[in-house]
């Protein structure tokens, strides 16, 4: 069998296989399946929010939350601790105008947020936040918390 042939047996396998996943009929055509989910991927949908990668760790008096927030200017993030929920949210912007057509697409451009509940009681009023590097530290004052104490029953 010739190279190109064995190229071209693969790539039907491929298409046969794209439809037995998608689940389309056994009269469907395997070439239009394919150019149907083709152009469902690329048609302008709402795409849901993005999830925001983070680091929480504690040191000795602090709990350190980060997040990597390249390309996001100071103005695009929106930071707010309530009863112990952290959240963090924004929108990354590519700076483009106008794409006529993409060719690849890989990074998330869009709105951004993530909510976490503080492992640790901290003190909210004692609370900093620098953004160096495309990096998002928010840095929080934890309680110290009392060692129980042996109560007498009498």
């Amino acid at each position: 069998m010739a190279r190109g042939q064995k190229q071209n047996d693969d790539l039907l396998m491929e298409d046969e296989l794209a439809a037995a996943f998608l689940g389309d009929d056994d009269d469907a055509q395997v070439g239009d399946a394919t150019t149907a989910v083709a152009e469902e991927t690329w048609e302008e949908e709402e795409q849901p929010v993005g999830q925001l990668a983070i680091d929480a760790y504690e040191t000795k008096e602090k709990l350190i939350v980060k997040a990597r927030t390249a390309g996001v200017n100071k103005s695009d993030l929106d930071v707010s601790i309530s009863d112990g929920i952290l959240t963090i949210s924004g929108t990354m912007t590519s700076g483009e105008e106008e794409v006529e057509q993409w060719h690849l697409q890989e990074c998330y451009w869009g709105d951004f947020s993530r909510t976490l509940a503080l492992p640790v009681q901290v003190k909210e009023e004692e609370v900093e936040a620098t953004l160096k590097d495309g990096v998002l530290t928010i840095s929080f004052t934890k309680i110290k918390q009392e060692h129980a104490r042996k109560i007498e029953i009498v």
